[in-house]
């Protein structure tokens, strides 16, 4: 049972990471209805995001690689790599200071159902203005959009908020049209994820034993699987679509959970 547990969470991790309903609030939820361990159930939802954000690298792969040899001697890449390190730093320096505070008081489903009703109805309302966007490629980003986008990350410390959605409505009231706006989240996900999850396991390196390799493992694969299908799926879509039935979505969501949770 909990290899099917593992599974089920890997796969909720893997759909909800990048789209703009919160995969932390979807965790925090799916694990208390499928039972998952408590003892290991922090770090395991910790662990499998390193599977979706590989899944991220494997699909950019040809584009992160070229962005990485150009950047010593192109001044256009390496001003990109360094937006995408500002815009890393505002969350990362929060977390760091009030994790424990953070993780203490919000990492409940009163406070996930919350930020997705609030977090939906903000979609809504921003997919209801008609934008003029003035950046439509990566090379056109500001060191002040950059600056943004970081600061617009920070919400998404609270359960329920959405990184992604955070950073991608945040680029696009800071002047990105859609796909540029998310292709930046992406890329902006790497650091982040990879700096949290290494963080948070580094701590809990102590409470886990060879008996949760398997089931992290698991976890891991299929975070991994079904988030190189929805990225790819997320990155057709904002060629076409707005973000409003993602705003409903969240709001239907946070509903059902405070009727859920009494």
């Amino acid at each position: 049972m909990i290899l099917l547990k593992a599974l089920v969470l890997g796969i909720v991790e893997g759909v909800t990471e990048f789209l703009p309903v919160s995969s932390t609030g979807h965790l925090i939820v799916a694990s208390r209805l499928v039972d998952f361990p408590e003892a290991s159930r922090h770090t395991f939802d910790i662990f499998i995001q390193l599977g979706a954000i590989l899944a991220v690298v494997w699909h950019f792969r040809r584009d992160l690689l070229g962005l990485a040899t150009a950047a010593p001697r192109d001044p256009a890449a390496r001003r990109l790599a360094m937006q995408v390190g500002l815009a890393f730093v505002p969350a990362a320096l929060v977390g760091f200071l009030w994790h424990r505070a953070i993780e203490t008081h919000l990492f409940n489903p009163r406070v996930v159902a919350a930020s997705l009703i609030v977090g939906g109805f903000l979609i809504v309302a921003v997919e209801r203005r008609a934008w003029r966007f003035s950046t439509l490629r990566m090379d056109q980003t500001t060191w002040r959009q950059a600056l943004g986008i970081g600061l617009a990350q920070v919400l998404s410390l609270i359960p329920g908020v959405s990184r992604a959605g955070a950073t991608i409505i945040g680029a696009m009231v800071a002047g990105l049209d859609r796909p540029v706006a998310t292709q930046f989240s992406f890329y902006l996900s790497i650091p982040t994820m990879c700096a949290a999850s290494l963080y948070s396991l580094v701590k809990a390196r102590d409470l886990l034993g060879w008996s949760d390799a398997l089931p992290f493992a698991v976890g891991f694969v299929a975070s991994f699987v079904s988030a190189l299908v929805v990225v790819r799926a997320f990155i057709t879509f904002v060629q076409r679509h707005r973000f409003t039935g993602f705003g409903y979505y969240r709001i239907a969501a946070g509903l059902v959970i405070l009727l859920a949770v009494g």
